[in-house]
């Protein structure tokens, strides 16, 4: 990305930021309040996540399984069983995502771009990421939007943690770098604010 492509982007997610923080505050704390009635704390889940090739951040969201000690990787059949309750409807719903708004003000990510890596497949696959990368990681894209449901069938076909990474780093990195990489050939404000409108109407279908 260029440095004006940069700056418009930045500019743009600011701008949607203060425009959607009063929508956003009413469903997180409509979210909140069900958590806290439904589920066990802790009620956050703070992960880091990478945003360029050797700089990380904690990307929060709402949590949505069952803590576990020493869980690492990303989820899969194996992890099907931690999903709580309400984890499943903030899944489906993209709810447990609302948290990461302060990530958008603080920079951490932007509203449209790749979903941040976590930092082993990074370390493992550096030239696949340092493509990737280059664009600031996002909160949808195009990835998001025509493969996670994709992944989802994939990994959770997976029985234990080794087919999980197995599948993930096969079938799973490849096509969503693929679509990553579509996405920073044609990056532009116009192109950002399609997706987060188709992002809305799937979310909201």
């Amino acid at each position: 990305m260029t440095r004006s492509q940069r700056l418009a982007k930045r500019a743009l997610d600011l701008v949607l930021a203060v425009l959607l923080t009063p929508l956003i505050a009413v469903l997180f704390l409509f979210t909140m309040v069900t958590v806290i009635l439904f589920e066990k704390r802790p009620y956050f889940y703070a992960a880091e996540r990478m945003k360029t090739p050797d700089r990380s951040f904690r990307l929060l969201k709402f949590r949505t399984m069952e803590v576990a000690s020493g869980d690492s990787g990303v989820s899969g059949g194996h992890k099907i069983q931690r999903i709580t309750r309400m984890g499943g409807i903030m899944r489906r719903t993209r709810a447990d995502e609302l948290p990461q708004i302060w990530n958008i003000y603080r920079g951490d990510i932007s509203f449209v771009g790749p979903r941040p890596p976590l930092r082993e497949y990074v370390e493992r696959f550096p030239e696949v990421y340092a493509e990737v990368l280059r664009t600031p990681p996002g909160v949808t894209g195009l990835a998001s939007l025509y493969f996670h449901g994709h992944e989802d069938w994939i990994l959770n076909r997976c029985n234990n943690a080794e087919e999980v990474d197995r599948a993930y780093c096969e079938r799973c990195i490849p096509a969503k770098a693929k679509l990553d990489l579509m996405y920073q050939k044609h990056v532009s404000v116009c192109f950002d604010l399609v997706l987060i409108w188709r992002t809305f109407k799937g979310v909201f279908r």
